[in-house]
């Protein structure tokens, strides 16, 4: 009896510390034989927000569920995930498997042909949030999906249709021109340097006018540490990444000694575009003031302006008409598998049908209040 309450026991313990809880595992949604969970909804939910930008705005969308976003978000999450259920079922029923191989692979072709270094996929995702665990498993669904699209239909693209959608595009094949930089950041923003003061409990009882010249000070201090690194830079180029990755405030360009790549002028603030694309290659350019603070630029590198002739974005083409061609072929196959599933919506919250009557009644509530809120005639 001890031994199967200690089983007992150690089922729950890991239903509440492997998963989310309880909750988490309660049904929400069964499609055909295979059940939607809570924890499946919640998990997708905040992986929509974090990407949907409005977590970095410091917008709380969770905190009112019945609010407009927070709705048209919930049923968005709600479809994807049917349509995901929908898919792996039918991959399971082809037996479309997907190796580390082919997720390797596809990792070494996006870094060769499309980021350039692994390094450069690493800051790319470190910029984004994304964990590289989470970019494997996104890449993993990916050449699912694509086995998947290539047991539908032909998805080919001939060089007609290559061509053709070169000539429609032309636009997007022109190029500004740009120049290569790298830089050293030294943050001055007055509000920040004056938030750090007040916030120091040994400047409680400063005035105003005492907070005011400290912040005068600070920003004195920076800028003659921006000077003091321009000398630097301008006496011995070869240094300037060096520095750069031990005095620059950008800490994501300074792990590249500084570097930026190449940029058109509308990519960057007035201030620092000026600056750039009035030096010559391999020269260092006076103190740049900007929003964001002092920035000593070293330029590398120029390219004027031009055209992608068709040969060298072909193979881009190629890609972008071929992905285009297998989303079609997987959009007809999912509205196939809609219209012969057996959806049943377990919690009645999730039911779409009923959230887009709650949309409509807040939309109308919204129309009542305005209505209200108009003086008479």
């Amino acid at each position: 009896m001890k031994g199967q309450k200690l089983l007992a026991t150690l089922a729950i313990s890991a239903v509440l510390f492997t998963g989310c809880g309880l909750k988490s595992m309660q049904g929400i949604i069964k499609v055909n034989d295979e059940v939607i969970t809570q924890g499946q909804f919640d998990k997708l939910l905040d992986k929509q927000i974090d990407n949907s930008g409005f977590k970095k705005m410091g917008i709380d969308i969770k905190g009112n569920k019945e609010g407009f976003m927070y709705l048209m978000l919930k049923d968005r999450v709600i479809n994807e995930l049917i349509v995901n259920t929908l898919l792996e079922e039918e991959m399971a029923k082809r037996n479309i498997k997907v190796t580390n191989k082919d997720v390797d692979d596809a990792i070494k072709d996006i870094i060769v042909n499309k980021i350039g270094s692994k390094d450069k996929l690493n800051i790319l995702l470190k910029q984004n949030g994304i964990s590289a665990s989470q970019f494997k498993n996104d890449i993993r669904q990916e050449v699912k999906m694509r086995k998947l699209a290539l047991q539908l239909g032909n998805s080919e693209v001939s060089e007609q249709e290559a061509k053709k959608y070169y000539n429609d595009n032309i636009d997007k094949f022109k190029y500004p021109e740009r120049v290569r930089a790298s830089h050293i950041l030294v943050s001055a923003n007055p509000a920040e340097i004056e938030e750090v003061i007040t916030s120091d409990p040994n400047n409680k009882d400063l005035k105003p006018e005492e907070v005011k010249a400290k912040v005068t000070e600070e920003l004195n201090a920076r800028k003659a540490k921006a000077d003091k690194l321009y000398n630097e830079a301008k006496a011995n180029i070869d240094s300037f990444a060096k520095l750069a990755k031990e005095n620059s405030d950008d800490t994501v360009s300074a792990e590249r000694g500084g570097d930026l790549g190449f940029f058109a002028k509308e990519e960057m603030v007035p201030e620092f575009s000026k600056a750039a694309f009035a030096q010559r290659p391999n020269s260092v350019a006076p103190v740049v003031k900007s929003v964001y603070g002092y920035h000593i630029i070293l330029v590398t590198d120029r390219s004027e302006a031009g055209q992608v002739p068709f040969e060298k974005a072909k193979a881009d083409i190629v890609n972008i008409l071929t992905t285009q061609k297998q989303l079609d072929l997987l959009d007809n196959l999912v509205e196939s598998l809609k219209k012969n599933a057996k959806i049943e919506y377990v919690n009645s919250e999730y039911d779409p049908q009923n959230i887009q009557k709650t949309v409509q009644q807040q939309v109308q509530k919204q129309i009542d209040a305005s209505k209200q809120a108009q003086p008479e005639k």
